[in-house]
Order: structure tokens, then C-alpha cells, then sequence
């Protein structure tokens, strides 16, 4: 396969990716069914158990120091994870949670310039602009659709994603499903600390004993759905193929989020939400797609 060829991904493997970002689009419904009957932080608990067993019997552990995977564990399982759970709860819908959390890009980009001491380009002002004025929107409406709190909560879950993902490059190239799956047991002894501390054995006992089949469905589908499928499959088209033809698609996940939230929560899509999805949308393509713009378009331009 040539260089040209790699960059471009054919049918069936496009459509892989599209399955990836479906699964971690509507996963937010899933989310928000489940929660109807566990606690928010004993869900993610229980989530992160499952995706340590029984995969870890079966997935080798990746060759990268104990501390790295402890405090991916815990950014992603009690930061990105129990903050989104506890915000899902009723504080925000599963459509804009599924598009705030997205501001991980900016907060990963904030953090990276902050360790090399570059500055922001034109192109990344405007992108946040772009974003900021669509979570303005959001913030000015109180119609149920997200609370303050509800916003703050999921951005603080974004800014720990962030945080784990700067964790995840200093441990360098590996299996992305390996190294998911092993972090995740760190995640569960603070959740569960968290719930037992916020939440109280009755409630999560009682959630527990009333969860019905659906709600174990949608827990097992965490472990199944998210990580082994969606981490997996990933993994294997960024090891197949540049970044850069493959990251642009996640862009596709508050798409699917937003899509499943109208179809089957009946989340109400007003011209106010639709005007900060598509202000956030802008800015996060801009700020991923710009630069790969820019460098065909100064290709394109040069003398032959």
C-alpha cells in the first residue's frame, strides 16, 4: 500500500470508523438509561470493572510504568467518567453532553502549548471563539436542557480527558486497548471510595437490587460496546493509517450523540441548540481540520 493509498481510507474500513463513532455517539442514551436506576458513580464504578474483567485475562498489559496507567486510571475513571455520570444524572441532557465534552480538544491543545511554549495560531483563536460562543448559547438557556452545573461538571470532565490524554502520549506508542483496559482498575477503588462517600450504601444498594436487564445491558455494553469494540477497532485504523485521516472523524460523535438524543429521549431541538451545535462543530473542525487545509493548499500553490 502506498503512501497516497494509506492516506485514504476504502470503503469497508470507513465504515468501521463510522460503527466506532456511532457506538461512542449513542453510548450517551445508554448512558442516561442506565442511570435511571444506578447512582452516577457507582455506574461509572461498575463500568470500569467491567472493562478490566474479564478483558484483562485476556489482554496483555502494556509495557509502560504503573504510575502512567494509576493516573490515567483515575483522571479518565473518577475525573472524565464520574464527573459526566454525575452531571447525565439530571443536570444535562445526553445530546449536549455528548458536544460539550468535545471541548477536550481545546483543553488538550491549551495543555500541550503550556509544556512547549507555543502560542496560539489565528486559526485556534478563532476556533475557540467558535466554541465559546456556542457554549454561551448553552449557558444562557434554562429550559432543563443543561443547568450551570450541569455545563461546569461536564467541562470539568473534558479538561480531565485532556489530562488524560497528555498521560496517555508520555507513555508513548501502545496497544490503546491494552493500555484502556488496564488503567482501568485504578479508576474503580476512587469511584467507589466517591460513592460510597456521596452516594451511601442505600442508595447504591437499592439501585443495584432494582436495576432490571436493561440496565445491566447497558452497563456490559461500557465494557463491550466502548472499549472492546471502540477501542479496539481505534486502534487498529490509527495503527493502519495517518492520524490525520482518521482523528477528523471523531467529530462525528456529538453528531450521533445529538441524533440518538433527539430520536429516542426526545430531547427537543430548539433554534438555540442548534446554533451552539453548530458553533461548537465549527470550532472543533477548525481547529482539527486547519492545518491539513492549509498544508494541501500551500502544496497546491507551489510552482511546479
Amino acid at each position: 500500500m502506498t503512501a497516497a493509498n494509506r492516506s485514504v481510507l476504502p470503503p469497508l474500513h470507513l465504515l468501521l470508523a463510522l460503527a466506532v463513532m456511532a457506538v461512542w455517539g449513542t453510548n450517551f442514551v445508554v448512558i442516561k438509561l442506565a442511570l435511571a436506576h444506578l447512582p452516577p458513580l457507582t455506574l461509572a464504578a461498575l463500568r470500569f470493572a467491567f472493562a478490566f474483567l474479564p478483558l484483562a485475562l485476556f489482554v496483555p498489559r502494556p509495557a509502560v510504568p504503573w504510575r502512567n496507567l494509576a493516573t490515567y486510571g483515575v483522571l479518565i475513571g473518577a475525573g472524565q467518567f464520574g464527573l459526566l455520570f454525575t452531571a447525565m444524572r439530571a443536570d444535562i441532557t445526553p445530546g449536549l453532553a455528548s458536544l460539550v465534552v468535545q471541548t477536550q480538544a481545546f483543553f488538550t491543545i491549551a495543555l500541550s502549548m503550556r509544556l512547549t511554549g507555543e502560542r496560539l495560531a489565528p486559526f485556534q483563536i478563532a476556533a475557540l471563539g467558535l466554541a465559546a460562543g456556542g457554549l454561551g448559547i448553552i449557558a444562557l438557556h434554562t429550559d432543563g436542557s443543561a443547568t450551570p452545573l450541569g455545563l461546569a461538571l461536564v467541562l470539568g470532565a473534558a479538561l480531565c480527558w485532556a489530562l488524560g490524554n497528555m498521560t496517555s502520549r508520555a507513555a508513548g506508542p501502545v496497544n490503546m486497548l491494552a493500555y484502556v483496559v488496564w488503567s482501568s482498575v485504578f479508576a474503580v477503588p476512587p469511584l467507589v471510595a466517591l460513592a460510597l462517600l456521596t452516594e451511601g450504601w442505600t442508595a447504591i444498594s437499592t439501585g443495584i437490587a432494582n436495576a432490571d436487564g436493561a440496565t445491566w445491558a447497558a452497563v456490559a455494553w461500557q465494557a463491550v460496546g466502548n472499549t472492546m469494540f471502540g477501542y479496539g477497532a481505534w486502534g487498529w485504523l490509527l495503527g493502519r493509517y495517518p492520524a490525520a485521516s482518521v482523528a477528523p472523524l471523531s467529530l462525528l460523535v456529538p453528531v450521533f450523540g445529538l441524533g440518538a438524543s433527539a430520536l429516542w429521549m426526545e430531547e427537543a431541538l430548539p433554534g438555540w441548540k442548534l446554533t451552539a451545535f453548530a458553533l461548537v462543530m465549527a470550532g472543533l473542525a477548525l481547529g482539527i481540520l486547519w492545518p491539513r487545509l492549509a498544508a494541501r493548499f500551500l502544496a497546491g500553490s507551489k510552482p511546479a
